[in-house]
């Protein structure tokens, strides 16, 4: 049964050390977990969910950096990662807390800024999560973090690069970095995703 809920978070999305910008504009309810916002940012990327993840983020209450995700004991941390289905993230987001660091696979490590612009009435007439705005089109998984995508654009752009048949083969024949259709945005439902997630 979803919670029922008066407002909506207003979040922009951008990822780091990635010139134009990479970028996606949501709202989402503010009843909403750090899981189910993991689940509706994977969405509006473009990301395939199919690496560990975590937020860092202040707790206000505290004043401390927590790590919110998944735990996994196979990983080394300072600081243990809470569930993130079990942190709200009202708890942590507010006009005075407004950002934090979203880092997806620890391998590529995509850092993003996700920053809470404002906070909304809820529009009945729309189906939450929604995508409101967004540049450019998500780097494909496992294309190497910021670095590794400008190598990779750089050798599908040049003909003459010696990896470039390759990297077009590998992307599937063809990738427009600066593509993206919000009409195609599609939202996931956050509690299947976390049962498959949880196995």
């Amino acid at each position: 049964m979803r919670k029922k809920f008066d407002r909506v978070s207003q979040f922009k999305i951008t990822l780091k050390r990635i010139k134009p910008p990479i970028w996606r504009r949501i709202h989402v309810p503010e009843t909403y977990t750090f899981w189910d916002l993991h689940v509706a940012i994977q969405d509006v990327m473009g990301w395939l969910d199919c690496h560990l993840h975590h937020f860092e983020i202040l707790n206000p209450s505290t004043s401390m950096k927590e790590e919110i995700g998944i735990p996994d004991e196979d990983f080394e941390w300072d600081r243990s990662i809470l569930p993130g289905w079990k942190q709200k993230i009202s708890d942590f987001f507010s006009r005075d807390h407004s950002k934090s660091d979203y880092i997806y696979d620890y391998g590529d490590h995509w850092e993003h800024t996700v920053k809470l612009e404002k906070m909304l009435p809820r529009q009945e007439d729309i189906k939450y999560p929604v995508c409101i705005g967004g540049k450019r089109a998500c780097p494909p998984e496992d294309s190497g973090g910021p670095w590794g995508y400008e190598d990779f654009l750089a050798a599908i752009a040049n003909p003459d690069h010696e990896e470039h048949e390759e990297w077009l083969d590998w992307v599937g024949g063809s990738f427009d970095p600066e593509h993206f259709d919000i009409k195609k945005v599609v939202f996931a439902d956050p509690a299947k995703r976390l049962r498959y997630a949880l196995g």
